[in-house]
């Protein structure tokens, strides 16, 4: 697959159960529209010609308690479109409030998929905030655009939660609500992209953040099947889930008042019930039809959802509502379409009395179905009653209210069937998913030429490490820089295999100096920086540091008591305050004076301090976590992005690079080289090359012959 093929998009959403098929849907909160929302956008989106291919990146479940399908490492749900699941911390299924510890590796195992598929994706798209925390590393190590979707928003969940007397603290630990809206908050600083599905989404949520940018925003409501969403036409017959509705009631006729929503606190099931409860004329010619997700035994639930069943059944007993109203145990998703059908063959009405509803696809369900709807008016059902004014709006809150709004609907027929036709057209007007594809595909089209133009070229740049076959590391003094003509002559053929050959550089030198010397020396940004001796690692011109490579190193890491250690030795004198990083304690060094390398080895570890000691150039010495080094972050790097040790070349000078020369890479020392290094000649993969500088590193690249596969690739494809 070539860029030329189209669109390479990748989705983001980590949480819930997500499969293809059957989706089981408020199962419990994590399992809601969202899941339903990305894959039809995938499968949307893959459809169009426009589009290559879309990959669905979520969680891998391996749980006895939950269905074998979410376990499978990849999953085609339409031609072009994959659900694609990789682990992320414990093998079992989690709610999403204890996944954020994880996230990090789920971005590493994002990036081995990419350089798999053997093409960096044009935008990356997450769903949700932990999505998005994943995301934004993604889309900045792939160096590609970064488009969100919120769905829901941490502080609007908080104020809801706040105005219902929960406690702070409360919130704090079932929600972990903080880390989600910093999350949100970062996302914010890096979106190119905000996708929302309503005004009210933009205009009244995003607000409560200080990053609030509304012209990077844009409303796209979310689509409808409308092959599966329809009226009942003339001599539709009940279907089998009409059977398990007839248990419950008296009179299967009377008009439906129908809800269909998980069992969460939120979406007011216990409201809806008291309202309908309380009107007495509700109860004379309407039945009451709540489905509530699916159960076998209440008892066996999470608390969440067993409270709000349990509410469901005390309400009923409390108004006496037995033969008047159904909550169905179970329902397959096949059902859904017919159960709307049902509730418009009696001439019923949908109802989503939610507290807050940031769309609510249901309520398109219903719709679509010939259903005029009855919705809190909040987000969504706000958009979708202006477009295709086809019902009520309420306060949620207002137990009397609501039901005065049922009763309207159900009680005058020419208004019902008014209500019924508008939504028709106006759900096949507005709400459609080739019209969400084609408002999507325009508005990250201009995100994609934006960024060409911020680059200055003609087609985007992405990172070249996912399709990169081997990798050339460099030391940057006294080996890639050094002679201008060896430069540029080992630029050029560079260039000439980009997007085969990845490019780093492994310096002592602190990020800042890194770059400020290569761009003296013309040398283009490199696609990943290994500095401070390798205490950092960074990728591509945004500098995206490496968090995951800070955690590897900062074990037993005792900065201060090094200081402490070495403070008054002989011929040892602090390096300047900006060569101090926070992994890197580094010295001068007067040879003549100071003792050897081992006694100053010896002198740290009676301080019981783990510590790798680096010394270099017979003048430098740096004290460095024991779990760094060049060589280390090195090999941290070729794990990460799943490339062989042995298909990186080494290119390097003096001793703070011995480490990243031995073992299985390609290792070149460049003729100009500190007597360090001497003692490595003779080894089974190191070069000693007659060139200086560059010079030497074109020498290692045609004793190895680095490139000669690439040459008989080209060769064969020709």
């Amino acid at each position: 697959m070539t860029d030329q093929d189209g669109l390479y998009i990748l989705l983001i959403s980590v949480h819930g159960l997500v499969r293809g098929h059957d989706l089981e849907l408020g199962r419990d909160a994590d399992t809601g529209g969202q899941i339903k929302y990305v894959l039809e956008l995938a499968r949307a989106l893959a459809a169009d010609p426009r589009v290559a291919r879309v990959d669905l990146l979520t969680r891998q479940v391996f749980d006895a308690k939950v269905d074998d399908d979410y376990a499978r490492p990849q999953e085609e749900i339409a031609p072009g479109a994959y659900i694609v699941r990789l682990p992320c911390g414990p093998r079992r299924y989690l709610r999403k409030e204890v996944l954020w510890p994880y996230l990090d590796s789920f971005a590493d195992r994002a990036l081995a998929h990419v350089r798999a598929v053997g093409r960096v994706p044009d935008l990356v798209h997450a769903h949700y905030a932990d999505a998005g925390y994943v995301g934004i590393r993604l889309s900045s190590l792939l160096e590609v655009p970064f488009v969100f979707t919120g769905h829901s928003l941490g502080q609007v969940k908080r104020q809801r939660l706040l105005e219902q007397g929960i406690k702070p603290e409360v919130i704090e630990a079932q929600y972990k609500i903080s880390q989600r809206i910093e999350a949100e908050n970062q996302v914010l600083d890096h979106a190119d992209l905000v996708i929302a599905s309503t005004h009210q989404e933009v205009g009244q949520q995003y607000s409560l953040y200080d990053n609030y940018q509304p012209r990077r925003m844009v409303v796209i409501p979310p689509g409808i099947d409308l092959e599966r969403f329809h009226p009942p036409g003339r001599g539709w017959k009940n279907p089998p889930i009409a059977g398990e509705i007839a248990r419950f009631l008296r009179d299967m006729s009377r008009p439906m008042i129908l809800a269909l929503s998980r069992p969460d606190p939120r979406k007011n099931i216990a409201g809806l019930v008291r309202a309908f409860g309380e009107n007495a004329r509700l109860r004379e010619m309407a039945n009451l039809v709540v489905f509530a997700g699916t159960r076998d035994d209440i008892t066996t639930m999470e608390k969440g959802p067993r409270r709000v069943l349990s509410e469901l059944m005390l309400l009923i007993d409390r108004y006496d509502l037995h033969g008047i109203t159904a909550y169905p145990k179970h329902h397959e998703p096949h059902d859904v379409p017919d159960i709307y059908r049902l509730a418009a063959k009696t001439k019923g009405v949908f109802v989503n009395p939610a507290l807050t509803e940031p769309f609510g696809l249901t309520l398109l369900e219903a719709t679509a179905s010939g259903l005029p709807i009855v919705a809190t008016s909040d987000g969504g059902p706000r958009d979708i009653i202006e477009y295709c004014k086809n019902g009520l709006l309420i306060d949620p809150l207002d137990i009397q209210g609501m039901g005065e709004a049922l009763l309207t609907v159900l009680s005058d027929r020419r208004q019902w069937n008014r209500w019924s036709r508008a939504g028709l057209a106006g759900v096949r007007r507005h709400f459609s998913w080739q019209g969400h594809v084609n408002t999507y595909l325009r508005e990250v089209g201009k995100v994609l030429r934006r960024t060409r133009r911020r680059k200055g070229v003609s087609v985007p740049i992405k990172s070249r490490l996912p399709t990169s076959d081997r990798i050339l590391v460099c030391d940057i003094d006294n080996t890639l820089i050094g002679d201008r003509e060896a430069l540029a002559e080992l630029l050029r053929l560079l260039e000439a295999y980009h997007g085969h050959v990845g490019f780093g550089v492994a310096t002592g030198r602190r990020i800042e100096s890194a770059r400020k010397v290569l761009r003296e020396w013309d040398v283009p940004t490199p696609d990943f920086f290994i500095t401070a001796v390798g205490s950092e690692i960074y990728y591509g011109p945004k500098l995206v540091a490496d968090s995951g490579w800070r955690r590897h190193i900062d074990y037993r890491w005792e900065p201060a008591a090094v200081h402490t250690a070495l403070d008054g030795v002989p011929g040892l004198r602090l390096q300047p305050k900006e060569e101090q990083r926070p992994f890197k304690v580094s010295y001068y060094v007067d040879p003549e004076r100071a003792p050897g390398l081992r006694e100053i080895k010896r002198r740290l570890r009676k301080k019981d301090l783990h510590v790798n000691v680096i010394y270099s150039h017979q003048a430098f010495l740096d004290i460095l976590p024991v779990r760094a080094s060049k060589g280390a972050a090195l090999r941290y790097f070729a794990d990460k992005w799943g490339i062989p040790v042995e298909h990186i070349l080494v290119a390097g000078d003096s001793g703070n690079d011995e480490d990243m020369l031995g073992g299985e890479t390609l290792g070149v020392v460049v003729g100009n080289h500190s007597s360090e290094l001497e003692r490595l000649r003779g080894g089974e993969r190191i070069h000693f090359a007659q060139g200086h500088y560059a010079w030497g590193i074109l020498e290692g690249i045609a004793h190895y012959d680095f490139l000669g596969s690439f040459r008989e690739e080209k060769e064969g494809e020709d």
